[in-house]
């Protein structure tokens, strides 16, 4: 019970600090989630084509590409991030 206890007070804590994120840095940040969410599922076809290749050379063609997918939506996010705390420390 206390476990619990502290994961909804956790999760209460974490609703309150998106809560101070002005409107502008919240959509900055909700774009660069969708972007990188695109790049990831982009990365996971390439994955499972890879997976359906016929050859190894175009198998890992396609394993190259989908790391590259997945490392470009990480850096997506973490650059929406930044910049959404950016906004806010701006607005501040």
């Amino acid at each position: 019970m206390k476990k619990l206890a502290f994961v909804l007070a956790a999760a209460g804590l974490m609703t309150v600090a998106a809560c101070h994120k002005t409107d502008q840095a919240a959509a900055v940040d909700n774009a660069g989630d969708n972007a990188a969410a695109a790049l990831d599922n982009q990365g996971d076809m390439l994955s499972a084509a890879a997976d359906n290749a016929s050859n190894a050379a175009t198998a890992n063609a396609l394993d190259n590409a989908s790391d590259a997918a997945h490392n470009s939506a990480d850096a997506v996010k973490a650059d929406a991030s930044n910049k959404a705390d950016a906004i806010d420390n701006a607005a501040k």
